[in-house]
């Protein structure tokens, strides 16, 4: 298996692909802590909306719901995991991050910082919501 090049922060460089080995190979790329917190975050997502379909793209996995739109991505930074919300402004509460973009709104996970209930429940909240479509 070819290395994958990590990129500004540690955020692992992933080929553009649609569905689940894509993802699983940008968690498995993810350098030290944040790993786990990858594969929290996904073991997290598919329990909460089991419909879930998965892609990376931009060198971010997304998930969302077919025909929905994309409700949710994350990103690898040198000291956080950043979490997107795309219709963040939605959810209640509202994640704590604010956004250049209207809707958006984000969560950033330091070590050892996974709020999983409260993760879940904006999980739940974003995957019934009409999602974003680029």
């Amino acid at each position: 298996m070819k290395k994958v090049v990590l990129l500004s922060g540690g955020n692992p460089q992933i080929a553009k692909a649609d569905g689940d080995a894509p993802v699983q190979a940008y968690i498995a790329a993810m350098p030290g802590w944040k790993r786990d917190v990858g594969k929290r975050l996904d073991a997290l997502i598919v329990l909460t909306a089991p419909d879930v379909r998965k892609a990376v793209k931009w060198n971010s996995p997304l998930y969302g719901i077919e025909g929905q739109g994309w409700f949710l991505s994350f990103h690898v930074f040198t000291r956080y995991v950043k979490v997107s919300f795309f219709r963040g402004t939605s959810l209640r509460p509202v994640p704590p991050g604010p956004s250049k973009v209207k809707d958006t709104r984000y969560l950033d996970i330091h070590e050892g910082e996974l709020d999983e209930a409260q993760l879940a429940a904006w999980v739940k909240q974003a995957a019934a919501l009409p999602g974003w479509t680029p």
